[in-house]
């Protein structure tokens, strides 16, 4: 239900054409990221969205400091962003990255999934789905210009683009890492890394929890270009060429044709994915772990 509510709230908002957000985007009047002129961001209090129309693409940033975890709010207002530039014909492509220095995404929320009730956890848990989904069978090019730390939910979240540019700094590794936190990565987050990296390195990647630091992402083929951080954004931009270039009908069948089989899977046991969820995180054992996992974050921070 608070899906919804939120949705309702803020389509309002976002339906608007260009709506400037608040918070540090207020009054940004700016060029937007591809040098349109007289375009402004608009978005919501997460979600920055720079759109830049005469090239038909818009940066979107995600901005739910510290670490860009994804918090049901967080979630929909990135379905929302995702969903008006979809309805758009000005655009044909997005990419994605990370307006909090250092992370792209940590993944998910564990506040959402720690001293809950079941129902809030199965709403949480079809909101991570239908991101998957919307993202991975996006009718737009999604190229993820990674620009900081990117694990678990935020890996997956980069998984389901077209393209990924990582920067090359050593601390940005990346990975689906939910075996260290005594949880198990569901089987769409499996499929849709062994679809990319291959059986074998996702097995040990998954099994081990692993983070692969930008050359060895490279190497298994996590991301398709490592960078210098300063040119994270103009290398994605760039790669856009190559994607627009390509009639659009066709390109968007094709990638239809290579990924419907994958998220056919999850909307037939949709349910059954959401039930199992809820009975897994809902175990004492679950619950401990995850309540020992935060009372450590919480040190660190003091």
């Amino acid at each position: 239900m608070a899906l919804a509510v939120g949705i309702r709230g803020l389509t309002r908002s976002l339906l608007r054409p260009w709506v400037r957000v608040p918070g540090p985007a207020r009054g940004r009047t700016e060029p937007a990221a591809g040098g349109g002129d007289g375009v402004r961001c608009f978005g919501s209090p997460r979600v920055l969205v720079e759109p830049d129309p005469a090239a038909g693409f818009a940066v979107m940033k995600m901005r739910n400091p510290p670490v860009n975890s994804l918090s049901l709010e967080f979630l929909t207002e990135l379905l929302i962003s995702l969903e008006k530039l979809e309805s758009d014909k000005a655009f044909h492509a997005i990419i994605l990255t990370s307006d909090c220095p250092g992370i792209f995404s940590a993944g998910l929320d564990l506040m959402e999934m720690c001293g809950r009730d079941p129902t809030h956890y199965a709403e949480y848990w079809k909101a991570v789905q239908e991101l998957w989904l919307r993202f991975y069978l996006s009718h737009l090019v999604v190229i993820s210009a990674i620009n900081g730390v990117n694990a678990a939910g935020g890996c997956l979240l980069a998984l389901s683009c077209d393209y990924r540019v990582l920067a090359d700094n050593p601390k940005y590794a990346m990975g689906l890492n939910e075996t260290l936190l005594g949880i198990i990565a569901p089987f769409w987050f499996k499929d849709t890394l062994v679809n990319t990296v291959g059986h074998r390195t996702a097995e040990r990647a998954l099994q081990l929890g692993l983070l692969f630091p930008p050359a060895e992402a490279l190497q298994v083929g996590m991301v398709d270009k490592v960078v210098p951080e300063d040119q994270v954004l103009s290398a994605a931009r760039s790669e856009l060429a190559q994607w627009l270039a390509i009639p659009g009908h066709a390109r968007q069948l094709t990638k239809s044709l290579m990924r419907k089989p994958t998220a056919d899977r999850l909307l037939k046991e949709r349910d059954a994915d959401i039930q199992n969820f809820v009975r897994f995180i809902s175990r004492d054992a679950i619950q401990k772990a995850l309540r020992v996992y935060l009372e450590k974050l919480k040190q660190k921070k003091t």
